[in-house]
C-alpha cells in the first residue's frame, strides 16, 4: 500500500504570503490610469462587458457580477463564443474590460477589430502593458505579479487573484462615484440573507385593510371585533384627521376587564388606548424594526407617515416568517 504524502502546511502558508503580497503590490501601481478607467465605466452610456479566457474568464464573471450588483449593468463575454457569433451584443456606447496576464491571448486579439470598428472603449487588465492587448487599450491597468503561488511557477494563482482585487478596486472606487446607496443595494438584492437584512418594513407590515384601525369614540365592543378580525392582537386609535393618537393591545384589554370587569365594553377606545405608541417609518430597515420591538418588549410597531397618519402594522411573527430572526 502506497504510503499517503505528507501534507506541507508551510507550502499553504507561503501561497497566502504571495497571493497577499501580490495584492500589495498592486497600491503603489494605481495612479492617473485607474482614475480614468473609473471615469470610463462612470460615463459609459451602455453596458460594461467583461471578457477573458480559461482562469481568467472565471475571475471576469466575478467582476461582471459585481458591477451589476452595485449599480453598473454588466456581463461577461466568452471571447470563443463572441468570435463565433456573440460579437453582435458589443454596441458603440459599450466599454469593454478584457482581461490577458501575457496581453496575448489569442481570442481576445480577435475582439479587437470589432471593438475599435464600433469606437466602444477598451480597458485591459495584463501583466504586460506592452502586449498588444495592452497597447490597443484607451486604458491599460498593470496587474503584473513577481511570481505565481503554484511551486512550479506555472498555474494562474497569484496572478489571478491579484486581477480579482484590482477588479474589486474599480467596483468599489465606481460604487462611491456613482452615489450607490444602501437602499439601492436593498432594492438589488431582494432574496438571499443580504435581502432580508435590507428589507424594508413596507415589504413587511399589513397595510390598507389589513391594518387594525379604529376612531377614538369607538365602542370597546366594536375595537374587540376589529382587533379579532386583523388578528394581529393590537388596533391602531386615529382621530378625526386619520392621525394616530394611541394603541390598544390585548394586554390593554386584560388589565381594563381585571379593573372595570365587564363595565370596559361601555368605554370607547380613547378611554383605554395607550397614547405615544412607537411608531416607525416605511423605509425603516426591517433590522431595525425588530431591534425595536425585541428592546421594548412588544409584539407589534404602527408605520406612520410625515404627518403621522397610519401606513400599516409590523408584527413580530412578520420578521419570524421572512427569517429575521
Amino acid at each position: 500500500m502506497t504510503r499517503p504524502a505528507a501534507i506541507d502546511i508551510a507550502l499553504a502558508r507561503n501561497v497566502l504570503q504571495t497571493e497577499a503580497a501580490a495584492i500589495l503590490a498592486l497600491v503603489d501601481r494605481l495612479d492617473a490610469r485607474f482614475e480614468q478607467a473609473v471615469r470610463l465605466l462612470l460615463d459609459c452610456r451602455g453596458r460594461v462587458i467583461v471578457t477573458g479566457m480559461g482562469k481568467s474568464g472565471i475571475i471576469c464573471r466575478k467582476m461582471a457580477a459585481t458591477l451589476s450588483s452595485t449599480g453598473t449593468p454588466a456581463f461577461f463575454l466568452h471571447p470563443a463564443e463572441a468570435i463565433h457569433g456573440d460579437l453582435g451584443v458589443i454596441q458603440a456606447e459599450d466599454v469593454v474590460v478584457a482581461l490577458s496576464y501575457s496581453g496575448e491571448t489569442d481570442e481576445l486579439l480577435r475582439l479587437l477589430e470589432t471593438i475599435k470598428r464600433l469606437g466602444a472603449r477598451l480597458v485591459v487588465l495584463t501583466g504586460d502593458e506592452r502586449s498588444t492587448l495592452g497597447k490597443a487599450a484607451d486604458v491599460v491597468l498593470d496587474c503584473r505579479v513577481s511570481e505565481e503561488a503554484c511551486p512550479l511557477n506555472l498555474v494562474p494563482t497569484a496572478s489571478t487573484t491579484a486581477a480579482l482585487a484590482l477588479g474589486d478596486a474599480l467596483a468599489m472606487t465606481l460604487l462611491v462615484a456613482k452615489g450607490f446607496r444602501q437602499e439601492d443595494f436593498a432594492n438589488l438584492h431582494p432574496g438571499g440573507k443580504l435581502g432580508r437584512r435590507l428589507m424594508r418594513v413596507e415589504h413587511v407590515m399589513h397595510g390598507g385593510d389589513l391594518a387594525p384601525i379604529v376612531g377614538v369614540a369607538t365602542r370597546m365592543h366594536d375595537v374587540m371585533y376589529e382587533m379579532s378580525r386583523k388578528g394581529l392582537g393590537m388596533t391602531c386609535v386615529v382621530d378625526d384627521a386619520k392621525q394616530l393618537v394611541g394603541i390598544i393591545t390585548d394586554g390593554d384589554l386584560r388589565r381594563q376587564m381585571v379593573t372595570a370587569g365587564q363595565g370596559v365594553l361601555e368605554q370607547s377606545a380613547a378611554g383605554v388606548m395607550t397614547r405615544n405608541p412607537v411608531t416607525v417609518r416605511r423605509d425603516t430597515l426591517a433590522a431595525e424594526a425588530l431591534h425595536i420591538l425585541e428592546r421594548r418588549k412588544i409584539t407589534a410597531v404602527v408605520v406612520v407617515d410625515d404627518a403621522g397618519a397610519v401606513q400599516g402594522v409590523v408584527h413580530l411573527h412578520d420578521l419570524w416568517r421572512t427569517e429575521m430572526v
